[in-house]
């Protein structure tokens, strides 16, 4: 379901973001794992064969799934973008037992960070719908960042039929309604391409991923 989005600009959205997790990192892996759903399954599915040896994870807040890709993927190098340096100084911390393994980055993503040498793997989980605007240059940039044969992967909230809750979502910067799908559908090969429903159907999340 399509609704019309006032967006602020791309500047007073970093502003905001960056205040939001100032106030919510400290609580962040406590509460999530109640809504922020198929995160484990998107990494699962996402790896491929071969196995990726370079990742980019856009978002990529307190680092949880940085760490479980360090577990999956023990050769790889894991590169952590993310707007927030309350969620980076977090993720720094968990992700110390990785060493050099994993690189960390206070960046905006609209332009490719490595376009010459490429990533095996761009995940993107439950951020993309925080980028409003911007969106669409993430997922442009995504697609320039990645290696011949290189996988984009999402997971994210997709849609809900409750208006209540979408504007409740607002309000914590999250825009869901369905917009990612069609655009990555359009950008990439699809090979996982999904909408799986959460408690009961009152919202819907995606999960994708697809070849460049």
């Amino acid at each position: 379901m399509n609704r019309p989005a006032i967006l602020p600009s791309a500047r007073s959205t970093e502003t905001a973001v960056e205040r939001y997790y100032r106030l919510h990192a400290r609580i962040y892996d406590l509460t999530r794992w109640t809504f922020l759903f198929g995160r484990s399954a998107i990494l699962r599915r996402a790896l491929g064969s071969p196995p990726p040896q370079r990742v980019l994870e856009v978002g990529c807040g307190t680092g949880r799934n940085l760490v479980e890709l360090g577990r999956l993927l023990p050769p790889a190098q894991l590169t952590g973008l993310d707007l927030s340096e309350a969620m980076l100084a977090r993720a720094r911390r968990r992700t110390a037992p990785l060493g050099e393994r994993v690189t960390l980055v206070r960046h905006r993503y609209d332009a490719p960070v490595a376009p010459k040498s490429g990533y095996d793997l761009v995940l993107f989980s439950y951020a993309l719908t925080m980028f409003n605007p911007g969106f669409e240059a993430a997922i442009e940039a995504a697609a320039r960042d990645l290696a011949p044969g290189g996988r984009i992967a999402v997971v994210d909230f997709h849609d809900t039929r409750w208006r209540w809750f979408s504007r409740w979502m607002g309000v914590n910067h999250v825009r869901m309604d369905a917009q990612l799908r069609p655009l990555l559908r359009r950008r990439f090969t699809p090979v996982v391409d999904e909408v799986q429903a959460a408690y009961g159907g009152a919202w819907q999340y995606l999960l994708f991923v697809g070849r460049a």
